[in-house]
């Protein structure tokens, strides 16, 4: 009977001390360790470690994080002081990971915090020795290269998206061809290529596009190339040129807007939506939701801005001697009469002001002082490549070319 006793109250103590640890784990941090696969990472051996992954909660501080650790006799106002140089507390945001590293004896101790603000970079906070120390890093990145083509299949952002490459490379191609390419009339089966690279963090993790090499697209029944080179190493200035030499650069860009569609064209006799009778339509309207940047087509000197009951809010810039731009039904005006205009630069915003149905921009061109139709117009083109650089230039392009017109079997 004695030894019955016995057992029970070392039982008894057994189950108590579990219990003991269980609380104690627990006042450390409530929310569920997740589980960690790998065998290291920021440079630590995981098996030296328990290992905690978490994620900043609402209303937490780096402070409070430092709180739900097992940090011994340390105060948090004083590790904050000691590595203020090296880290703004304030700058911890709601719901970015952090990792912490607790020694693997029962104290299950604080060793090491580590808090990733972005993918790339993470700060480590280390508390091993009797003064935190504090650094930031960055992880290493690799850039690998890869080209695609084929056919369009839908918009080329569509396209893009079906090869798992970065939306935000559209936009680059877009801004490359602006002169030479409405991208509103790219059509399925359209023939492309592009080479580019892409940026992978740690070797594995997508951080996006890097740079454009090389890409052509098919417009109108003609392939239209283009090529970054820097005519002047020095200058570091990059420009885009054809399989000729010729610059893509063209004095006009091809469209005020980006990602729009042509919903009325120039036309000397068009039923007029909302008059109710035939007249001229001397302008291209564009259609896009309201608020769409609406961008000059060149550089020049803004002549006119105001509201007419017919064009709503508009503006009209002077180029040259010879041509001149306006833009129609704005919802809201940016720029003021007697303002210079570099090309692209926004000068306002798709509305629907006027005697107009919907949000759209009239874009209305002049040469001579006579309004003619700007996508019929053969517009000038920017200045050519140099013959001293162009024999090298051809040289640059011939493995870039060869290996675009391959995978688009050109």
């Amino acid at each position: 009977m004695k030894q019955v006793l016995i057992i029970i109250i070392v039982l008894a103590s057994i189950l108590s001390c579990n219990k003991s640890n269980d609380e104690f784990n627990e006042e450390l941090d409530s929310k569920i360790v997740i589980k960690v696969d790998k065998k290291s990472d920021f440079g630590f051996n995981y098996a030296n470690f328990n290992v905690v992954q978490d994620t900043v909660r609402k209303g937490d501080a780096f402070g409070s994080i430092l709180e739900r650790q097992n940090i011994g006799d340390r105060k948090v106002y004083d590790i904050v002081q000691s590595v203020k140089d090296t880290f703004n507390v304030r700058t911890i945001r709601y719901n970015k990971p952090y990792t912490v590293l607790r020694s693997k004896d029962r104290k299950n101790k604080l060793q090491v915090l580590i808090y990733q603000p972005d993918a790339l970079n993470y700060f480590v906070f280390d508390f091993r020795d009797s003064a935190v120390v504090a650094y930031k890093k960055v992880k290493p990145i690799t850039i690998k290269r890869r080209t695609i083509g084929g056919v369009l299949k839908g918009s080329l952002s569509e396209t893009l998206g079906n090869a798992h490459v970065e939306a935000a490379l559209a936009n680059k191609i877009t801004k490359i061809y602006s002169w030479s390419i409405d991208f509103f009339k790219l059509k399925r089966g359209d023939r492309f290529a592009i080479t580019f690279t892409e940026r992978y963090i740690n070797d594995s993790i997508y951080d996006g596009v890097e740079n454009m090499e090389a890409s052509f697209f098919e417009y109108k029944g003609k392939i239209v190339y283009a090529f970054p080179y820097s005519q002047n190493s020095s200058s570091g200035k990059t420009e885009y040129y054809d399989e000729e030499g010729k610059t893509l650069k063209n004095f006009f860009l091809k469209t005020p807007i980006k990602f729009s569609r042509i919903s009325s064209r120039f036309s000397t006799n068009r039923f007029h939506p909302v008059q109710q009778r035939w007249k001229a339509h001397k302008g291209t309207d564009y259609a896009a939701p309201r608020g769409t940047p609406i961008t000059t087509t060149a550089a020049g000197t803004v002549v006119q801005t105001g509201y007419t009951a017919g064009n709503g809010n508009y503006v009209k810039v002077k180029h040259n001697g010879t041509y001149s731009t306006q833009y129609l039904h704005m919802s809201k005006i940016l720029v003021r009469r007697g303002q210079h205009v570099n090309q692209g630069d926004v000068i306002g915003k798709v509305g629907s002001t006027g005697l107009a149905t919907g949000p759209h921009v009239c874009y209305r061109f002049w040469k001579n002082n006579v309004q003619v139709d700007a996508l019929k117009l053969k517009l000038p083109s920017g200045e050519p490549m140099n013959g001293s650089n162009k024999s090298r230039y051809m040289k640059y392009i011939t493995p870039l070319k060869f290996e675009l017109d391959s995978v688009a079997n050109l």
